[in-house]
C-alpha cells in the first residue's frame, strides 16, 4: 500500500501543471546562467562560487525530476521506449560531469547549454513542431534537390556571362553559388544586378526569374509541406488526447457509423 501510495504521489507530481511550469522556469534559468558565465564579472571568486552552487542545484533538480518521471511510469520499461525520455536522461546524466575538471570542462559547459533543449520535451507544442519538421525532411529533400539544380544552372550561366565583369562575385561556379545565395536572401542584391546591367542591360531578367523560382516559389513549397505535416501531427495529438480522456475520437465515430450502416443494410436485406 505504501509503495502504491508513493507511486500515486509521483504520478500527481508529474502531471501537476505547476510542477511543469517550475521545470520550464529552471530550464530557462539554467540557460541564463550559461549566458551569465560569458561576462567578465562572472570570473570573480564570489560569482564563481555562486554559479558553481547554482549549477549543482540545477543538476540535482533535473536528476530528481527525471527520477520522479521514471518512478511514476506504470511499466518502467516503457519509460525508455520514448525518445524524449532517453534524450532527457542523457542530458541529465552528462550534465553531472564536473565542470572543474580541466579535460572535461569544455564538454560540461557545452552540455549545460543543451539543457535548453529540454524545453522541447517538456512543452508538447514544441515537440509537435520538431516532429513535424523531422517528418517533413524527406519531402523537403526533393524540394532542396530541385532548388540546387536551379541554383547550379543559374550559377553556370552567371559565371559564363558575368565573370569578366566581376571575378570576385562570378569567378567560378562555387563563388557564383554564394553570390546567388546573396541574391536569394536579398542582401544588397540590387548592387550586383546594377553592376551587370551596365554591360548587359537585360540581365535583370536573370535576377528576377531566379528570385521568383527560389525566394518565392520554392520557399512557399517548403512552407506548405511543413504546414501540411504540422496539421497532421496536431490532428494526431488531438486524437491521442481524446483517447486519454476516454472520449471518442473521429476514428471511433467513423467506425461506429460504418457499423450502423452495415446493420441497417443487414435489416434491409432481411426485410426483402
Amino acid at each position: 500500500m505504501k509503495a502504491s501510495s508513493l507511486k500515486n504521489t509521483f504520478i500527481q507530481i508529474r502531471s501537476n501543471k505547476l510542477f511543469e511550469i517550475f521545470v520550464v522556469t529552471v530550464i530557462i534559468f539554467s540557460a541564463l546562467l550559461v549566458g551569465a558565465k560569458t561576462y567578465d564579472a562572472s570570473n570573480t571568486s564570489t560569482m564563481l562560487l555562486v554559479t558553481k552552487f547554482l549549477d549543482w542545484f540545477i543538476s540535482a533538480f533535473f536528476l530528481t525530476e527525471i527520477t520522479i518521471r521514471f518512478l511514476a511510469e506504470h511499466k518502467k520499461r516503457d519509460f525508455f521506449k520514448s525518445f524524449w525520455n532517453i534524450f532527457d536522461t542523457l542530458i541529465v546524466i552528462v550534465s553531472l560531469i564536473p565542470a572543474d575538471d580541466a579535460e572535461l570542462a569544455v564538454i560540461a559547459r557545452l552540455v549545460r547549454v543543451f539543457r535548453v533543449l529540454r524545453m522541447i520535451s517538456i512543452i508538447p507544442e514544441l515537440r509537435i513542431l520538431l516532429v513535424s519538421l523531422v517528418k517533413a525532411l524527406p519531402q523537403l529533400g526533393y524540394v532542396m534537390l530541385l532548388m540546387f539544380i536551379i541554383f547550379y544552372i543559374y550559377a553556370a550561366i552567371g559565371s559564363t556571362l558575368f565573370e569578366a565583369i566581376n571575378p570576385v562575385l562570378w569567378g567560378d561556379i562555387t563563388i557564383s553559388l554564394l553570390t546567388l545565395f546573396r541574391v536569394m536572401t536579398f542582401e544588397d542584391w540590387t548592387d550586383v544586378m546594377y553592376e551587370t546591367m551596365e554591360v548587359y542591360p537585360l540581365s535583370w531578367v536573370f535576377y528576377l526569374t531566379f528570385i521568383f523560382f527560389t525566394a518565392f516559389a520554392f520557399l512557399n513549397m517548403v512552407i506548405g509541406i511543413v504546414v501540411g505535416v504540422m496539421e497532421q501531427e496536431n490532428a494526431k495529438a488531438r486524437a491521442e488526447k481524446l483517447e486519454e480522456d476516454g472520449e471518442p475520437s473521429l476514428k471511433d465515430i467513423s467506425a461506429q457509423i460504418t457499423s450502423l450502416q452495415a446493420q441497417v443494410n443487414t435489416l434491409k436485406i432481411d426485410k426483402h
